[in-house]
């Protein structure tokens, strides 16, 4: 089996921010970030209704006039084990590079206290299924006990 995630031993991973790989197209990079919101078989996972959110939320951001990484995102999306996001930026790149990236994000999630964007049944396929009270939760946990650690 050559599907680089699962050779990951997910038995010791903790949670975090890694570099889960770095790709070339062309002459150039993407490398794809593990967020890792959850430690994978050890706690409860992320529920999909926060989660959803969690995905709107930090495309929305990432993807603002308000990053100067807006123009280098790729994709930002759920893992299928719900234990975190990926997050695939252009460029060859290291955690260092995007923490502070990664803070803002949180924090607009933390603070935000809007309608979640393209909730509705035009702009997602499942707009009923968020819940923004537990994506601001676990953004907060994430925040204080893992990046501003």
């Amino acid at each position: 089996m050559n599907v680089p995630s699962f050779k990951v031993n997910h038995d010791t991973l903790k949670r975090g921010v890694y570099v889960s790989r770095i790709d070339t197209v062309g002459n150039s990079y993407l490398t794809t970030f593990d967020i890792r919101i959850k430690v994978p078989n050890k706690e409860p996972v992320l529920g999909n209704p926060e989660m959803h959110t969690l995905e709107h939320l930090l495309a929305t951001y990432l993807r603002s006039d308000e990053s100067k990484w807006s123009n280098e995102v790729i994709y930002i999306g759920p893992m299928g084990c719900r234990t975190g996001m990926y997050l695939i930026l252009k460029g060859k790149l290291n955690v260092e590079d995007i923490l502070d990236l990664l803070k803002n994000a949180l924090l607009y999630i933390i603070n935000f206290d809007k309608e979640i964007p393209a909730n509705t049944s035009k702009e997602c396929g499942n707009y009923l299924d968020h819940n923004l009270t537990f994506a601001k939760y676990e953004a907060k946990k994430f925040y204080e006990e893992v990046l501003n650690v």
